[in-house]
């Protein structure tokens, strides 16, 4: 499957500097920012530099450096945010039925207060 990244997303406009962020962490791979609709006390987006749609984009084609210094970048944010000992939940959408709205990966680190369920228990 071929994968079709629009450089006219709104993360591609926050990597070229042309919208302004709150942001959390940089790499050279990754950045993170603050959600501007937060869902919970702590809501950040970490997204990498490359051009990459989804998580089974950047998986098959990112490099082993790229795909390494993403999820390193997850755990900065964790760390910084003061999230890792009472939990977390990281988030990433894909397509239509994943309800993902801006088509550049992105995983949504939220956390400080109790979450719920994810999805209700199917009965």
């Amino acid at each position: 499957m071929g994968f079709a990244y629009d450089d006219q997303n709104i993360f591609a406009k926050i990597l070229r500097g042309e919208i302004p962020n709150d942001t959390v962490y940089e790499s050279v791979h990754a950045l993170a920012f603050r959600d501007i609709t937060p869902q919970a006390p702590t809501h950040v987006l970490v997204i990498p530099k490359g051009p990459y749609v989804s998580m089974d984009h950047f998986t098959q084609e990112a490099s082993d450096a790229e795909i390494a210094g993403f999820m390193r970048a997850i755990g900065e944010v964790c760390k910084l945010e003061g999230v890792s000992d009472d939990g977390f939940r990281a988030i990433s959408n894909a397509g239509v039925n994943g309800v993902q709205e801006v088509p550049h990966l992105h995983v949504h680190i939220l956390g400080g207060r109790p979450l719920g369920r994810m999805l209700p228990r199917e009965t």
